[in-house]
């Protein structure tokens, strides 16, 4: 599939037409925002509507800033402190909606002030569970004022591959990007300065209509919302601590493991909870037959080194097939290190030189201590080992734009 690789340029954005309601169609504005150190003022001009290519409205707006005391652009920051905000919801101005029934196309998405949705009761997401979701980031570059995102065509598809399990209908690749694309953008204002954290991005598929009995939901939403986020671990890139769970298991064969369905992790809480309250930073799950086989943590992929030789345990349709993971396991190889995709031993995880974890909210975690049965062992040096730390160096330096992307993952967002 062919992609545009840059949005458009700086003075376009998205941003919703005002309504008493706080939910309407799009349109397009062109804007002057006059900044002072107290107030700022917006004016608005209305113009045409645009729609995408995939048949998505968009309301684009000609964004133009000025500074009463200067005439240079000013891209402006959320006014929060970016040194502290942590891995928690923190509510923006915008969020994405497009709607579908079942068997229908989703078409005429539209931006809305962040907030609240009204749902039925007997919605199929609440009573039966038919939902998923997809995590992704958004970095700014160095020059502060475009912004990365990555590899957002594999959430689409992944969305897509778990909506055919749930019996969803899904929105199409493109759809998915641009409304990305829109919400990011509508948002660039919480994108953290270079080096302060990230823009997590949270696209939501979900069964809203109602239904009593077991069927699949008459009507779908697909949401996108984005929060500021730092680390996830509150050791940040310290090394984390984990405990081998055998007794509750996160999938079964056959099941739904595979896919990123919201049941898999309320499914979790009970033994990470648990752990936390031991003092572990999160649970190692085993594989549900024979307890002996590792699947994953309960929101990462897990993966060993032996001899500079890096073994993670294969999709098998149990383990969430991780894009942050595929990444890794890409980027391993391009460095010339051997990858083994295959059933890994807890006993193997015990004599590893290395343990680390991947995810999108992680990236790359090291792995500084594994709790089995009673019996810790520890790694490395209270830090990354050598094989972890150039993973993730390579890995986040071409997620922020910090080295040329030779792979062609990153989407450019000016």
């Amino acid at each position: 599939m062919e992609r545009a690789t840059h949005s458009p340029s700086l003075n376009q954005s998205y941003l919703l037409s005002p309504s008493r309601a706080s939910t309407t169609r799009l349109h397009s504005f062109s804007f002057t925002r006059n900044l002072s150190p107290s107030t700022s003022s917006i004016k608005l001009q209305r113009s045409s509507p645009s729609v995408s290519s995939s048949g998505v409205s968009l309301t684009r707006c000609n964004a133009v800033l000025s500074n009463s005391s200067s005439s240079k652009d000013v891209t402006e920051l959320a006014d929060i402190d970016w040194d502290n905000i942590g891995f928690g919801l923190k509510p923006t101005d915008y969020m994405y909606v497009m709607k579908c029934n079942l068997g229908g196309e989703f078409s005429n998405g539209e931006l809305q002030r962040f907030g609240n949705i009204e749902v039925s009761p007997s919605a199929g997401v609440l009573n039966y569970g038919q939902g998923l979701f997809e995590g992704m980031k958004a970095y700014r570059k160095q020059d502060g004022k475009n912004i990365l995102l990555f590899r957002p065509e594999e959430n689409a598809t992944r969305m897509r591959c778990g909506a055919e399990r749930m019996c969803m209908p899904a929105p199409t690749i493109d759809q998915f990007v641009e409304a990305v694309k829109a919400t990011v953008l509508a948002n660039k204002r919480w994108v953290p300065p270079p080096g302060k954290g990230s823009l997590y991005i949270r696209p939501l598929l979900m069964g809203t209509g109602a239904v009593l009995g077991l069927a699949p939901a008459p009507e779908y939403t697909f949401l996108v919302y984005v929060s500021p986020v730092g680390n996830y671990f509150k050791e940040g890139v310290s090394p984390i601590n984990l405990i081998v769970e055998s007794e509750f298991h996160r999938a079964t064969p056959g099941g739904t493991g595979g896919v990123k369905t919201i049941g898999n992790y309320a499914a979790v809480l009970k033994a990470q909870s648990v752990a936390k309250a031991k003092g572990y930073s999160d649970v190692l799950y085993l594989d549900c037959i024979y307890k002996r086989y590792l699947e994953e943590v309960s929101s990462c992929n897990i993966f060993i080194v032996k001899d500079n030789v890096i073994s993670t345990p294969e999709i098998r349709g149990t383990i969430l097939p991780g894009i942050t993971r595929k990444s890794i396991v890409d980027v391993a190889r391009s460095q010339g290190l051997k990858v083994e995709e295959r059933n890994v031993t807890v006993d193997e995880l015990l004599e590893a030189d290395e343990v680390f974890c991947t995810g999108t909210a992680v990236v790359v975690s090291p792995v500084g201590s594994i709790t089995y049965n009673g019996k810790r062992v520890s790694y490395g040096e209270g830090s990354f080992g050598p094989v972890s730390e150039k993973l993730y160096t390579v890995l986040t330096s071409l997620q922020m734009g910090l080295t040329e992307d030779n792979m062609k993952w990153t989407v450019n967002l000016s």
